[in-house]
């Protein structure tokens, strides 16, 4: 297959086409950042879970520990 097209014609589909690659780099990278701002607020809310979920888990343990120490000693009056 030959090819008719003159040095200038190269050129400028070259040119056509590394404009069009740095335009989709472009479009990506906003993508990617526009991906990890998401992320970063998914992990927060996660971490913020996680801290009222040992808040609720210390409350309860220490509620048990008080009624078993109660407990004990109605028991040990006897």
């Amino acid at each position: 297959m030959v090819s008719n097209k003159t040095n200038r014609d190269m050129i400028i589909e070259t040119n056509r086409d590394v404009k069009w690659i740095c335009k989709t780099l472009s479009e990506l990278k906003d993508s990617i950042e526009d991906h990890e701002g998401r992320i970063r607020v998914l992990e927060e809310h996660k971490a913020e879970a996680k801290g009222c979920e040992g808040k609720i888990a210390a409350g309860l343990g220490a509620g048990a520990g008080g009624a078993v120490a109660v407990i004990l000693k109605i028991f040990s009056g006897f």
